[in-house]
């Protein structure tokens, strides 16, 4: 049942954006496998031009705080929201988003953890290193342009303007042995750092650690530490 919920928000938001905001998808989320789409999150049109951009089921991380009306969130989670506890490592959230995506499934996380408030990328959070080592599984980064200009953190209505997603080539990462500690938080740190920098390549905006010198792509910089998945 929750699938043909879910196929039925997806033609429609599919709908509205074509009608309303010229909606476009540029690449793809491969057909198969347990895949991490990592994106950026500027509004609360992000979920639903994310999900309509691709032809799997996806499962979405997000805060547990966003829908308090216990009947909607139950609703929610069976459509695919798995709320994430914040202020610390929420390891039920993490440990079903990594269930998910062992079982060959989707899921979608936002690294900043939470809106930017200003539409411009932020320093990106550990969690998705977490998934990303405890699974081996690719990164698709995507970027969503123009739902900011939309729907902005405060706006009351939604204003005309187009959408575009950007899906990136997957990214692999070497998650090796287990580690150690210190070790582990690099590699996170690594993680975050490299998709966060993809997917501000994708959108042709500033990388939020563009001021420390090094910029995408660059020989020393961490996208040199992953590679693309063939």
């Amino acid at each position: 049942m929750t699938k043909v919920a879910y196929g039925i928000l997806w033609v429609l938001a599919r709908a509205v954006g074509a009608l309303c905001f010229r909606y476009r998808v540029e690449g793809q989320v491969p057909p198969t496998g347990g895949i991490l789409v990592a994106a950026n999150h500027a509004s609360y049109l992000d979920i639903p031009m994310l999900g309509c951009g691709m032809k799997r089921r996806a499962w979405y991380l997000g805060r547990s705080d966003l829908f308090p009306v216990p009947v909607l969130n139950d609703v929610l989670q069976s459509l695919g929201w798995i709320p994430v506890r914040m202020g610390r490592l929420d390891r039920e959230a993490f440990g079903r988003a990594i269930s998910l995506i062992r079982a060959g499934e989707v899921v979608v996380i936002f690294p900043e953890g939470g809106r930017s408030r200003d539409g411009q990328l932020r320093t990106p959070k550990a969690g998705i290193g977490v998934i990303v080592s405890q699974t081996g599984c690719p990164v698709v980064p995507a970027y969503l342009k123009g739902t900011f200009d939309v729907l902005p953190t405060g706006a009351r209505w939604p204003r005309w303007r187009q959408v575009t997603v950007h899906f990136g080539k997957p990214i692999t990462f070497e998650t090796g042995e287990r580690q150690e500690r210190a070790e582990t938080k690099r590699f996170y740190e690594q993680v975050s750092r490299t998709v966060i920098e993809r997917i501000a390549g994708l959108g042709h905006v500033p990388s939020p650690f563009e001021k420390d010198g090094q910029t995408p792509g660059s020989p020393d910089g961490p996208i040199a530490e992953a590679r693309n998945a063939e």
